[in-house]
């Protein structure tokens, strides 16, 4: 018969010291936790629950989802039974988050950063009611990408979009439709190609018709030619290349230099009713970041992203821009490319509250939001940068990689626009073409 191993031997503990505890054992109880996995989980200070449902788009910024579960470090930090589900779309995420675990859905998810703000106003959920979500942490910055039809191929398209302005005037002039695709009204990619179009002088909601499609189906969609241009992550960028069916005009990187993408978020019930749960959740995710993000690990972290119950693609689809070379398909090859997708780096998991303003911002310029929104409000409702802070202080994260100020100060755009978190109404005004006004 196997002996079992005495459980306070395992945690550095002899039996005889428990005996001799007496009116020692809170510091024998402190001594078991610093070696405990993360030195937080002793007996009684664990998260209230082992589990959460949380949801995810087939994209690489999910990375850290993926690897936090692989790797077990959502049980490191005592969440063992963590169901990480693949969603259909950002709809489908959306009506997962109202519903909760309790109704069949989830308790947070890999999200678009502007959505947990749009759900918890009631903007894009039934009937406008609410529900409340938090953001914990930001998954990453850079590395979306969009991308234009092989039919286009001639105009080798950047940053500059006047080309494309006159060329879908004339395809426009010839009664065909032109279309943009985005992945969810007022998410991010939908923000992006909508600033590129517009700093070109194309209106995107005159010009062009933008419509919605999910990750996973814009290379099947673009191949068929339901639209002329499309905005998502990767590896959908990479694959249009690698099958010779469009290629890419920029990163959004390009666009804006290290900016903010995805988040991880939660429903705020949740994390209210367990916040011991929520700070291992986020926890695990920043650790999981953290090995993301370390160039010796880029191969095994493309092929984990590669498998089927994660993005379910080929290892080469992803492979390539997750360690820094992106290939454009025009015959444009950029190796250790700036605008790598950063998981830790550059501060790119806090979740600074000027970038959410941001968001927020170009939504109340695309009419998300009516004018003179009290952005600062909702973001103070949303934002919990202070788990984030916990967390890094119970990790022991170095003082150089936790910022001192909740915002990142003024941004500067390519066509020389800048956002000051201070004044975001300058901002609005700056911009030439918008629904409303600041």
């Amino acid at each position: 018969m196997t002996k079992t191993a005495n459980p306070a031997r395992r945690n550095g503990l002899s039996r005889r010291q428990l005996l001799r505890a007496g009116a020692g054992t809170a510091a024998l109880l402190a001594a078991a936790k610093l070696n405990l996995p993360g030195g937080a989980f002793a007996q009684g200070a664990g998260p209230e629950v082992t589990s959460a449902k949380l949801g995810f788009i087939a994209l690489s910024d999910a990375g850290p989802l993926f690897v936090a579960k692989d790797k077990g470090m959502f049980a490191k930090y005592g969440m063992p039974d963590v169901d990480v589900q693949k969603q259909a779309s950002w709809g489908t995420t959306r009506d997962n988050l109202v519903l909760g675990s309790e109704g069949n859905g989830i308790d947070g998810a890999h999200i678009l950063t502007p959505m947990p703000y749009l759900i918890s106003s009631g903007k894009v959920t039934q009937n406008n009611q609410p529900t409340p979500m938090y953001i914990l942490a930001r998954l990453n910055l850079d590395a979306q990408c969009i991308s234009v039809a092989k039919e286009y191929a001639d105009l080798k398209l950047g940053l500059d979009t006047a080309p494309f302005k006159a060329a879908l005037e004339k395809k426009k002039a010839s009664g065909k439709a032109v279309k943009a695709a985005m992945t969810f009204p007022g998410g991010t990619h939908d923000l992006w190609i909508r600033y590129w179009l517009a700093a070109g002088g194309i209106d995107p909601d005159k010009d062009i018709e933008t419509i919605v499609v999910p990750p996973p189906q814009m290379v099947a969609n673009m191949k068929v030619g339901t639209m002329d241009c499309f905005c998502v992550g990767e590896p959908w960028n990479a694959q249009l290349v690698n099958q010779g069916i469009g290629y890419t005009a920029v990163t959004t990187g390009e666009i804006w230099n290290k900016h903010p993408e995805k988040s991880f978020a939660m429903r705020s019930a949740f994390v209210d009713k367990y916040p011991k749960a929520a700070k291992a959740l986020t926890m695990a995710v920043m650790e999981a970041q953290q090995w993301c993000d370390k160039m010796e690990n880029k191969q095994e972290l493309a092929t984990i992203m590669a498998k089927r119950q994660w993005i379910n693609c080929p290892v080469e689809d992803v492979a390539g821009r997750s360690a820094g070379k992106f290939d454009y398909g025009t015959g444009k090859v950029v190796e250790n490319s700036p605008h790598i997708m950063k998981y830790w780096s550059d501060f790119a998991s806090y979740p600074f509250q000027s970038h959410d303003l941001w968001f927020i911002t170009e939504d109340i310029r695309w009419g998300k939001y009516e004018a003179g929104f009290d952005a600062k409000a909702l973001i103070a409702k949303v934002n919990r940068e202070d788990i984030w802070r916990e967390a890094a202080k119970d990790m022991n994260v170095a003082a150089a990689e936790i910022p001192t100020s909740k915002s990142r100060g003024k941004e500067t755009f390519f066509d020389g626009k800048v956002f000051d978190p201070e004044d975001p109404a300058a901002y609005l005004k700056s911009l030439s073409i918008k629904r409303v006004d600041a």
